[in-house]
């Protein structure tokens, strides 16, 4: 079983102060795995977590990272904006974006942020558009299937993201032509991966491929950024991937590859978004019905606004009854209210008899979570609550109101 972070008091003086749904975060525990994280590749002098702000875009959270030594990483104009209000700036900021407006170039060089190229086709417009900065990283895509042993982890070849590497090599040469004088290799291979080997495999196809491009290009090599890919126990039964063992793979690769070709000293990036956030997050709902058809239903005040995931990916995400953990066992679906029959967080679960008016917490929504929140059936946006280190908990993102739906009405068709 899964044990939340908070206890069933904590959340009973939560819930009587803010109403469910919200998402609740655990500030201690994401400091404790920010620290682990640095503990890891502290073995490289110019490690940098730069946290993917898709997966959390809550300051609050961002301001916690940031007092642990991260960076963010940034995928549009609007988190570059978020970021650089929250004092992010320069090398503190990765600019990963693909299908990218040229405008979005102009204001990640105004605020020093690190680009890094998607497409050899980017190459043109942002010269053309925002200029060649003095560093700049590409994304690498070596297409096929990404296997670990006999297991195909994901198929890079069917991903939209990154360059062949004859595409790369290329963009090297002409931005060192125009006048880059460092550079950096980013590469995303599979996705969630719950296995401490992934890592140190993906470092090694970069760790080579970084050797054939210098000696190919002869460009400074400044940086290599593994991004992300190291995943989480969604699933109970799963090992929790282990971040010790993860460092001192990469850092066994680092020695056998980098090293010995004169590389020994490029720093190490990692965008760990799901890692980093995703245990450290409850979706908190209650119980509203319970219906009997040809399978028994549990509906709860969450739905697939508050939380995609389940019903756009099928994925699982655990579920503990806070106000009867210990109940007989029930198999139910539990499911939201919006009018599409994919809003179910649980389907077939067994889980313990459940009553309306229960409180029931759903696991590991701190990543992806919140941020892919939408508003079908003019559903609004749940509120954030930090469980803060010493037990209070304190708000920090509102709820939506009917008033904040309406807002980009008003004038059209439609008044105050």
């Amino acid at each position: 079983m899964k044990e939340p972070f908070v206890t069933r008091e904590q959340l009973e003086t939560i819930t009587q102060q803010f109403p469910t749904p919200f998402h609740l975060y655990d500030e201690k525990g994401i400091r404790e795995t920010a620290r682990a994280l640095h503990q890891a590749f502290a073995w490289n002098e110019g490690f940098k977590e730069y946290f993917a702000v898709k997966a959390t875009p809550t300051p609050a959270i961002l301001k916690i990272l940031q007092e642990e030594g991260c960076g963010v990483d940034c995928a549009s104009y609007v988190e570059l904006l978020m970021s650089h209000k929250l004092g992010f700036s320069g090398s503190d900021i990765m600019f990963s974006s693909n299908n990218t407006p040229l405008s979005e170039y102009v204001y990640a060089r105004e605020i020093g942020a690190t680009i890094n190229l998607d497409a050899y086709e980017d190459l043109a417009g942002l010269k053309a558009s925002a200029g060649i900065p003095e560093v700049i990283s590409c994304r690498y895509n070596p297409g096929g299937t990404f296997e670990l042993g006999t297991d195909i982890m994901d198929h890079p070849e069917e991903s939209k993201f990154g360059m062949t590497k004859e595409q790369l090599i290329q963009a090297f040469t002409e931005l060192k032509e125009l006048g880059a004088k460092k550079f950096g290799i980013h590469a995303f291979l599979a996705s969630n991966t719950v296995t401490n080997d992934y890592y140190p495999e993906l470092a090694r196809q970069l760790f080579e491929l970084a050797v054939e491009v210098v000696e190919k290009t002869g460009v400074d090599l400044d940086f290599i950024n593994l991004s992300g890919g190291i995943g989480i126990n969604y699933r109970p039964e799963e090992k929790a991937n282990d971040i010790l063992a993860i460092g001192a793979g990469v850092k066994k690769v680092y020695e056998e590859v980098l090293s010995p070709a004169g590389l020994g000293q490029v720093k190490i990036f990692t965008e760990l978004g799901r890692f980093m956030l995703a245990p450290h997050g409850l979706l908190v709902t209650k119980v509203l019905h319970k219906k009997e058809t040809y399978r028994t239903y549990i509906g709860v005040d969450a739905s697939a606004v508050n939380l995609m995931r389940p019903s756009m990916y099928g994925a699982y995400h655990h579920i503990t009854n806070m106000d009867n953990p210990d109940g007989e066992a029930r198999i139910v679906d539990i499911v939201g209210s919006l009018c599409e029959n994919n809003d179910k967080f649980a389907v077939n679960r067994e889980l313990p008899e459940t009553k309306i008016g229960d409180t029931l917490v759903i696991h590991d929504t701190g990543a992806h979570g919140y941020s892919m929140g939408y508003q079908y059936n003019a559903k609004l946006r749940s509120a954030e609550i930090l469980l803060q280190e010493d037990g209070s908990s304190r708000l920090i993102r509102r709820k939506e109101e009917p008033e904040d739906y309406f807002a980009t009405l008003y004038g059209f068709d439609f008044e105050k």
